[in-house]
């Protein structure tokens, strides 16, 4: 199957993403990209992280990647939308870990924090990834699962 990675960025990760764009058409996934197309200094992370989220969650994407200056910011917003399970990886290992592990669906980064080449090689390494579906992981993400459903029920 192919994957289809929403991407999102807001002005701190603007330039990166302009350097990964052409690099990310290239790879074995579609590329749904939400934004931001221009910088614009005073765009804001919710917004691009809410799209990829949402993205994600309905399934018009298998995977998201959201890029702004931190990755913390981007990280708190996704984890906002229901069924996302985002995360915020500087490593190769983190970011594979998180999707065989814990079934993360989304990756944050900071573009202030690693540059080109990192961030290939850990976009690289959340691409290939697949939830392992051993028993005890699938026993953690069940309670991720409970937890996200009682808090909805909490907020009605």
């Amino acid at each position: 199957m192919t994957t289809s990675l929403a991407l999102g960025t807001d002005h701190a990760g603007f330039p990166l993403t302009v350097e990964l764009r052409l690099w990310l058409n290239q790879q074995n996934c579609k590329v749904n990209d939400l934004g931001a197309y221009e910088f614009d200094p005073n765009d804001d992370y919710p917004d691009f992280a809410n799209l990829v989220g949402e993205h994600v969650a309905s399934g018009a994407s298998n995977k998201g990647l959201i890029i702004c200056g931190s990755g913390v910011g981007a990280c708190i917003a996704a984890n906002k939308v229901l069924g996302v399970r985002a995360g915020i990886c500087h490593d190769v290992y983190s970011a594979h870990q998180g999707v065989e592990h814990d079934d993360m669906n989304v990756l944050c980064l900071g573009a202030r924090i690693i540059g080109i080449e990192v961030a290939k090689e850990i976009i690289s390494a959340f691409l290939i990834a697949s939830f392992s579906r051993e028993e005890r992981h699938e026993r953690r993400l069940q309670k991720l699962l409970t937890i996200e459903s009682q808090s909805l029920k909490r907020d009605n």
